[in-house]
């Protein structure tokens, strides 16, 4: 999974060629989200419930992003966003659990990790850029997660590396001399069996010199068969996000 440092020097390789330009802005920003989870995954065996089976609850997750909008015709402007989509429990079995051709007993202690970090490269046009902004494009999602169960006698693990495209959609609404927005950005792709969906909605404020925040809802559901793992799951919950525009 790409770092936050390289995270920041690949926006700095991509704003250094229009340093000169005259730029429409900049935007840099983070947020720390935390979804409940939900769904099962399963690899050569049943499907396993990350609740009830394997003891998930929600956690708290880092978020950053880097995009460039410019005033040259008909390229496009681009985005990078890696999330830190890792989390982790520990459980003690009430019946055996079956993953990664493995066999896990009941009274078994299990640590199990679930990784569904990814970055992300889209490219969008400004259809609308006024009071109400739209912004339409294509997102390159990369996957470079897994899934783990660990106890002292077994061990299993699967990969869940998969490059996937998604539809690019975002909405912004401003409140006309307040300062205030509602925006909202949809991802969503069904492909090959394998569907992804991606929305969140926010309220926030956004100052004169471009220092902003806003409070927003996330929704993530994933339903793939990727390298041998099966996972249908979702995450969903509310997050806080600061950002500089300028």
């Amino acid at each position: 999974m790409i770092n936050k440092q390289t995270l920041v020097a690949i926006a700095g390789l991509m704003l250094a060629p229009f340093v000169s330009a005259d730029m429409a802005g900049i935007e840099v920003g983070a947020y720390q989200w935390t979804p409940d989870y939900s769904g099962t995954v399963a690899a050569d065996s049943s499907a396993i419930n990350i609740e009830d089976d394997l003891g998930f609850k929600d956690d708290t997750h880092q978020i950053i992003w880097a995009s460039i909008e410019h005033p040259l015709p008909l390229i496009p402007n681009f985005k990078v966003v890696s999330s830190d989509l890792s989390s982790s429990a520990t459980i003690e079995l009430s019946e055996p659990l079956d993953f990664g051709g493995k066999t896990f007993n009941d009274n078994d202690e299990v640590a199990a990790i679930i990784d569904m970090s990814n970055i992300e490269y889209t490219l969008y046009y400004e259809l609308l850029d006024n009071w109400i902004n739209l912004d339409g494009g294509l997102t390159f999602r990369q996957y470079d997660g897994f899934v783990s169960l660990d106890t002292e006698a077994t061990s299993a693990h699967q990969s869940l590396n998969f490059t996937i495209p998604l539809l690019y959609l975002k909405g912004r609404v401003d409140l006309p001399f307040t300062g205030f927005f509602v925006d909202g950005t949809v991802n969503i792709i069904s492909l090959d069996g394998n569907s992804l969906s991606d929305t969140e909605f926010s309220v926030g404020y956004e100052s004169e010199i471009g220092l902003g925040a806003k409070v927003g809802f996330r929704t993530f559901a994933m339903d793939v068969d990727e390298s041998g793992l099966l996972a249908d799951i979702e995450f969903k919950g509310a997050y806080i996000s600061a950002f500089f525009h300028f």
